[in-house]
């Protein structure tokens, strides 16, 4: 009789630790898998410091947690960190390029990266403190022009819009030069200068062609312009992502965030001047 005793306190003993085990067990995954998912949601996009870090904290960001990420915006000061951050993983997302730089950028280092959506960008334009009007510009005056090619071309299509100059109708808009002029009816003279240093040039050229970041970072008001560029799509700036991760869930969020009544609503508010995208000059 002793010995069935025992050997049924002895079955409830194993079954007690048995469950408190299965338990244990059942709830260290459920940690885990918590855990798991709050990593997930923690996720890091990098701007350069100025308005594309703005865009990314004003109009972005709430989107994303409004989503359930926990959204942390990293500052670069340069073109070059953020992609090279994007490719190793330090970061998930990026916005500070357009598509022709990034391509160009990732065919170069080797890098798998992929553009998600054009965003509103800042366009160049043509400022300057010595006329008000193109008609009152005389023959002969200067203008201050990018050194770079692909700067240099948005800022030839520019004049070719404002019908200063005419243009080899078999160039390719996004390549073209000095050489490409057919017709420069007032003969204007092209200073290239380094695309940091034209908001200077305002003051001594007769017009100044600067891209809109660094008008915007020499506190120059967009709409002081004389005119500003009809930008192409591949000149506005992308929220890119490593390819790999181009179908993510992430991926799809960044993008129906940019593409919100919300998100367009701040754009309107609060960058104005920024030439919207074709996409959302059709929604």
């Amino acid at each position: 009789m002793k010995k069935w005793i025992y050997g049924i306190i002895l079955l409830l003993v194993v079954g007690v630790l048995t469950a408190c085990g299965g338990n244990e067990t059942t709830s260290k995954k459920s940690s885990d898998s918590k855990e798991t998912a709050s990593e997930v949601k923690k996720i890091k996009i990098g701007a350069t410091a100025g308005p594309y870090s703005d865009m990314v904290t004003k109009a972005v960001k709430p989107g994303l947690e409004e989503k359930g990420y926990e959204v942390e915006v990293v500052e670069f000061s340069d073109y070059i960190q953020p992609n090279k951050a994007l490719d190793n993983g330090d970061i998930q997302a990026n916005l500070f390029q357009h598509t022709i730089y990034l391509n160009k950028f990732s065919k170069e280092n080797n890098m798998e990266l992929t553009a998600l959506i054009a965003v509103p960008t800042a366009p160049m334009g043509i400022y300057s403190n010595k006329v008000k009007s193109f008609d009152d510009l005389k023959e002969g005056a200067t203008v201050a022009i990018p050194n770079d090619p692909t700067n240099a071309a948005r800022a030839f299509n520019i004049l070719k819009d404002q019908g200063l100059v005419s243009l080899d109708p078999n160039a390719d808009p996004l390549t073209i030069s000095e050489k490409d002029i057919k017709d420069n009816k007032k003969k204007l003279k092209f200073l290239p200068i380094e695309a940091g240093q034209l908001p200077r040039s305002v003051d001594s050229a007769d017009l100044a062609a600067v891209p809109g970041n660094f008008a915007l970072a020499a506190k120059m008001d967009l709409l002081d312009a004389i005119a500003l560029e009809n930008m192409l799509d591949q000149y506005r700036n992308v929220a890119a992502v490593k390819t790999a991760n181009k179908d993510d869930q992430l991926a799809q969020d960044i993008k129906a965030v940019i593409e919100s009544e919300e998100f367009e609503k701040v754009i309107d508010e609060q960058f104005k001047g920024f030439g919207k995208p074709a996409w959302m000059k059709t929604n």
